[in-house]
């Protein structure tokens, strides 16, 4: 009893300590720039076609007449409206029968013989029935504006966009980030641009508080106890 209590033991501070170890908090920066980087390797960069010592640089500020203030370089606010829905549904059915019956006798023998005792020798029935019934619904839903900027510009012109929003109520905070992929014809004249346009599209939606500590289910170490208690 000693020795398996002990054993207990050792696995609790086991999970523990990889417990410790996996929670570890990333720099927003690094996963910013790891971000980028993942979206820059996706796109071949291009030549530029500048002449070498050209006063012309395409893509510049004032290179388009028609340029607006629509979102277009880097630090260029865009309003991101958030519209995800998902639904799933799948159901089935199966309803099977078999039923097997079968006799077995002599009805007839030579010289006019009684046939009363063997007139029925084996008589066997059988039945089985299967009938199951199945479904599965799911659905979520998220809806939300939120302003973002530009935080990259790959070489094909594309836009890295990057939204982050915290809000904290009552003890309460909820942090929502949404990155994606924007070309810059689906920038809407308000310069708005739906999240069923972003490519690569990344949506967070964390909370931190009173309500997320009451619906979390416990943590490792807390499952450890538990199961070292007997509980």
């Amino acid at each position: 009893m000693r020795r398996l209590f002990t054993i207990r033991i050792v696995v609790v501070l086991a999970l523990a300590s990889s417990a410790l170890a996996g929670v570890v908090k990333r720099d927003p920066a690094k996963v910013r720039q790891e971000y980028v980087e993942r979206m820059q390797q996706q796109v071949a960069s291009t030549p530029s076609d500048a002449p070498l010592g050209s006063l012309w640089v395409t893509g510049g500020a004032l290179t388009n007449l028609q340029t607006d203030y629509k979102a277009s370089r880097v630090n260029d606010l865009v309003t991101i409206v958030v519209v995800q829905k998902t639904t799933a549904q799948a159901s089935g059915n199966t309803n099977t029968q078999r039923d097997f019956n079968t006799t077995s006798g002599i009805t007839g023998l030579a010289g006019h013989i009684s046939t009363s005792g063997v007139s029925n020798i084996f008589t066997g029935s059988s039945s089985s029935k299967l009938k199951g019934a199945g479904s599965v619904d799911s659905s979520s839903t998220m809806k939300t504006n939120l302003t973002g900027q530009v935080i990259a510009v790959l070489p094909n012109g594309n836009l890295v966009v990057e939204a982050e929003r915290l809000v904290t109520i009552n003890n309460q905070k909820e942090t929502m980030v949404v990155r994606g992929v924007l070309r810059p014809g689906d920038v809407a004249p308000d310069n708005s641009a739906l999240s069923t346009s972003l490519s690569n599209l990344e949506v967070e939606l964390k909370g931190k508080g009173v309500i997320s500590d009451a619906t979390r289910g416990p943590n490792p170490l807390m499952r450890a106890l538990l199961w070292v208690i007997g509980f």
